[in-house]
């Protein structure tokens, strides 16, 4: 059954058709996006940090993040691929292995840590052993961090994301990358399935597609539009208002 969910997962990674994940934070975010019709479900690990109480950059202890992917597991009935950040501090096959076990299908992983980027080799080494520990298991969404970082060189994501496919990722998230031209060149050279974080400014889902991007996603955007909704509610009931 997992390894079928998880083939399921990278079948729907089409470039020029992309897939569109809209992030979830808990169980009943999920069952509202399979209720919309979604054909998988995807995490996004700031917005689960905060419903959780922590902060986002591995400040989640990892027995609580997994405990929080294996309720949303639990109660959809399609492939879920979680963000799971670094991996939190631990080893690929241990990481694959804890993952495994919430039912997860696949998973985000990025490449930098601490406000730093770690070099590629060591990325690609790490991405390698999660896939010889996964086999076909698992669908690996590499991160690559440099726009995110402020360094925008496409030569440099190019190769990291090069490097990541080769070591066995399913697709490429160049994180904070929006600008229509440079998504246009980066999937060009990469040669391998993109996946866009969608958010004001990006192209439309449609354009996305022109451009032949694999995947859509939008982090914690649906969950910070969500909670500053759910203050505006809170603060009409403590001016006395209704909120509905």
């Amino acid at each position: 059954m997992t390894t079928d969910r998880a083939e399921a997962l990278r079948a729907l990674h089409v470039p020029g058709d992309p897939v569109i994940l809209a992030n979830v934070w808990d169980a009943a975010s999920a069952r509202a996006v399979r209720e919309a019709g979604f054909p998988a479900v995807a995490t996004g690990s700031a917005a689960v940090a905060q419903v959780l109480g922590y902060e986002d950059g591995e400040g989640t202890p990892v027995g609580e993040m997994m405990a929080a992917i294996a309720r949303i597991v639990r109660v959809v009935d399609v492939p879920v691929t979680a963000d799971i950040e670094r991996g939190y501090g631990l080893k690929p096959a241990e990481l694959v292995e804890r993952l495994a076990a919430t039912g997860a299908v696949g998973c985000n992983i990025e490449d930098s840590t601490a406000g730093a980027l770690v070099d590629p080799a060591e990325q690609a080494d790490f991405l390698a052993e999660m896939r010889a520990a996964a086999g076909r298991g698992l669908v690996i969404n590499a991160r690559v961090d440099v726009y995110l970082r402020g360094r925008a060189f496409r030569d440099e994501a190019v190769e990291r994301g090069r490097r990541y496919l080769e070591a066995g990722a399913d697709c490429v998230y160049p994180i904070g990358l929006g600008d229509e031209d440079e998504i246009g060149a980066l999937v060009n050279e990469l040669g391998g399935p993109v996946n866009i974080l969608f958010r004001p400014g990006v192209p439309s889902f449609g354009r996305l597609g022109e451009l032949g991007v694999a995947r859509i996603s939008f982090g914690g955007g649906l969950h910070r539009a969500a909670h500053t909704y759910a203050q505006s509610l809170f603060a009409k009931v403590k001016e006395g208002l209704s909120p509905y």
